[in-house]
């Protein structure tokens, strides 16, 4: 491991002055972040602070899921000034956050400096199983609880070593996502609006995502009556897709679902644009990459109608209990701040934040982590991505939450962005109102 690796250099966020921090864990040395404004940097003391880390990929081929969240964690601040009275007493509340980097190792070893240095009492985690498992791994190993999201649970559950049928091997860490269920149910709901000869051309990647979709989605579509056709698992930065294309076109695949992390996303979209297939696909549908207007932007043209499925909308009818805004209010004012398009992250890490806190209220010592992590096992709270409800999860410690069929459509002239992000179906919560029609990709 190199200087730069051992190095743990954390950046603000918005406007928000800091100063650092040298800490010691495990033999690496990081570079932390003290935001001036918390309790703690200006002198309380520890037992009567909270301290929670918050870990996502603010930089790097990931960092579409963290552009928003310095955004969050400032009205999250803001709402935690006064401090956090559980059982009649109060505490301060410290927010630690640190970026990944989207590199895996790297947000394993921010966790056990989180734990280790920072002595904190919970950590909360977000976006895709390259951030979020290698996090929850260190805290299990560690005895800390862990709240998480933005993963689909299988990959989370099994990507970590669960077994089918067999008790649940975690008691510090617990998730509330999507899984397989909601995928299809969006997925057939939105896919049943045009017609096609319902053969998908599946380009899963081989990680922890790919490998759950191609073990559990894969085969519950072909249930539900749709033709799979799998180009096989591929490598992470693959750059030469011909082959790919070459079996999807000879299959006259219609509709196209993948999994991508950007990067390969538009490598391959290029590529099959390039080849023709773009010209036979009526429905393209793009987890993962086509979450974030960056992402789509970077694609231009390609990028219009590309259909996705959302884990939260500006327009879902959920306030967030921690600060009190709605969906139409956190977004609005983050593009006010940022000068950029909202992004379904906004909803995802204020929830985050939601669970989070009310775990800690409910806890009846938020400095006893035996207690916290009892109190996120039997979580039951609405956040801005609906209703969550540890106790009664697929399996122990999981909490599913909806996934709303979504697609990137050509913005109306004079409007501020690009593109538009419309809701297009709602099986997975009937609350969210459709705004649109789905329409063919080609």
């Amino acid at each position: 491991m190199n200087a730069s690796d051992n190095q743990i250099a954390e950046t603000t966020r918005e406007s928000t002055p800091s100063r650092r921090t040298v800490l010691g864990a495990g033999g690496a040395i990081g570079l932390a972040l003290l935001d001036p404004k918390s309790v703690f940097a200006q002198g309380a003391d520890g037992a009567n602070t909270i301290r929670v880390g918050f870990i996502s990929p603010r930089t790097g081929a990931l960092a579409g899921f963290g552009e928003s969240d310095g955004y969050v964690l400032e009205l999250a601040r803001k709402s935690l000034k006064g401090g956090l009275t559980v059982g009649g007493k109060k505490y301060a509340v410290e927010i630690l956050e640190r970026d990944t980097q989207s590199d895996p190792a790297r947000a394993s070893q921010l966790a056990k400096a989180l734990i280790n240095s920072d002595k904190v009492d919970l950590i909360l985690v977000t976006s895709a199983p390259e951030t979020v498992n290698p996090v929850a791994d260190a805290c299990e190993g560690a005895g800390v609880p862990c709240l998480s999201t933005v993963v689909p649970w299988e990959a989370w559950y099994f990507g970590r070593g669960a077994k089918p049928g067999q008790p649940s091997p975690f008691k510090w860490t617990f998730h509330f996502s999507f899984g397989v269920g909601e995928f299809v149910k969006c997925y057939t709901s939105q896919w049943g609006q045009l017609s096609t000869n319902k053969k998908v051309a599946a380009l899963y990647p081989n990680d922890a995502d790919g490998n759950a979709i191609r073990a559990n989605l894969a085969p519950a579509l072909q249930k539900a009556g749709f033709t799979i056709v799998d180009a096989g698992p591929y490598e992470d930065g693959t750059t030469d897709y011909s082959a790919q294309i070459a079996k999807f076109k000879a299959e006259k695949c219609e509709i196209f679902n993948t999994f991508p992390i950007p990067p390969d996303f538009a490598a391959f979209w290029r590529q099959a644009a390039q080849q023709g297939y773009t010209k036979m696909v009526r429905i393209s549908q793009v987890a993962k990459t086509g979450l974030f207007a960056s992402n789509v932007e970077a694609l231009g043209s390609l990028g219009f109608n590309l259909s996705s499925a959302c884990y939260w909308h500006k327009t879902f009818p959920y306030k967030s209990p921690l600060t009190g805004v709605t969906g139409v209010q956190l977004a609005d004012g983050y593009e006010k701040a940022s000068g950029k398009q909202w992004s379904q992250q906004l909803g995802a890490s204020m929830s985050l934040l939601d669970a989070g806190f009310e775990a800690l209220k409910s806890s009846t010592n938020p400095k006893d982590k035996v207690s916290v992590a009892k109190a996120l096992g039997s979580l039951q709270t609405t956040t801005m991505v609906g209703k969550i409800d540890l106790g009664k999860g697929p399996v122990p410690g999981v909490a599913t939450t909806p996934l709303i069929g979504t697609q990137w459509i050509k913005a109306r002239a004079g409007a501020m962005h690009k593109y538009d992000y419309v809701i297009t179906e709602n099986a997975g919560d009937p609350n969210v109102p459709v705004a649109a029609k789905l329409l063919p990709f080609a």
